[in-house]
């Protein structure tokens, strides 16, 4: 046999091996591997030793782990923009169960099906009591912190004029509201009211009513109609109390990693 031809076949049982894939259940491989992969607007970096820990600010970590773990399996958790900029020629390996924020009649990919979550929010701005900030349109030129994966990022430079100052997490940016780096900190209203009616948070209870609403949603992509009920299934589970709980943990442990920065002395 020559080379040509054993070059050829090579290619054509790669290519059967990546049609075996793609065509494959996302159910049946998390099963067989042990993992399974979920897209997200923002994959927050990797906690190492040494690091402070933070609360990401994308709260769909929480549903990613919720659902892997329902799955019995380990979430790969891969960045949306990065999906949508794969090629062609691996799109079988792009995430078929993607976590992300839709609009108001925002159009879906083809072969996607959108399952609710249960979860929405807008941006909500809070300050300081005695801020001079009383609409959106007094954000131009003042300093506005935001968080390392937030849906707002760049849209307050864009919309108000701001001048936003991206923080690692959200504790940093809220506690930059405190110390007075930052005028004002945007992040969703579902999670803000809620840290404001923490007693310490008396004082930086100056807010703005919430703009650009969007919902949270579960996009399925390619699965057949036993993977979408039993996905449906999974997603049941994420009901009222199941939100009580998960934003009452993100606000505490938030509030907590503020509470420790600016007020235990750094032992090192």
């Amino acid at each position: 046999m020559t080379t040509r031809p054993l070059h050829r076949m090579l290619l054509l049982l790669q290519a059967c091996l990546l049609a075996g894939a793609a065509q494959a259940g996302v159910l049946d491989e998390a099963r067989r591997s042990g993992q399974v992969r979920i897209g997200l607007d923002h994959v927050p970096p990797l906690y190492k030793a040494g690091m402070k820990f933070r609360t990401p600010e994308n709260i769909a970590t929480v549903l990613a782990d919720d659902l892997a773990a329902q799955l019995a399996a380990k979430p790969d958790l891969q960045t949306n923009a990065d999906d949508r900029a794969a090629p062609r020629a691996v799109a079988g390996m792009r995430a078929a169960l993607v976590f992300t924020r839709n609009g108001a009649g925002q159009l879906l990919p083809p072969d996607t099906i959108r399952i609710p979550t249960g979860y929405s929010a807008g941006g909500m701005a809070i300050m300081r009591t005695d801020t001079t900030i009383r609409k959106w349109a007094d954000l131009k030129g003042r300093t506005v912190c935001v968080s390392a994966g937030s849906p707002y990022v760049d849209s307050l430079a864009a919309r108000y004029g701001a001048i936003e100052k991206v923080m690692p997490a959200p504790a940093d940016s809220l506690l930059a509201v405190r110390t007075g780096q930052c005028d004002a900190a945007v992040h969703d209203d579902t999670l803000m009211k809620t840290l404001l009616t923490l007693p310490e948070w008396k004082k930086f209870s100056a807010q703005l009513a919430p703009e650009s609403r969007q919902e949270l949603v579960l996009q399925v992509r390619g699965a057949d109609a036993g993977e979408l009920a039993r996905l449906q299934q999974l997603a049941g589970r994420w009901n009222d109390a199941f939100w009580r709980n998960a934003i009452k943990k993100w606000v505490n442990n938030v509030a907590f990693e503020v509470y420790l920065d600016q007020n235990v002395p750094d032992c090192h």
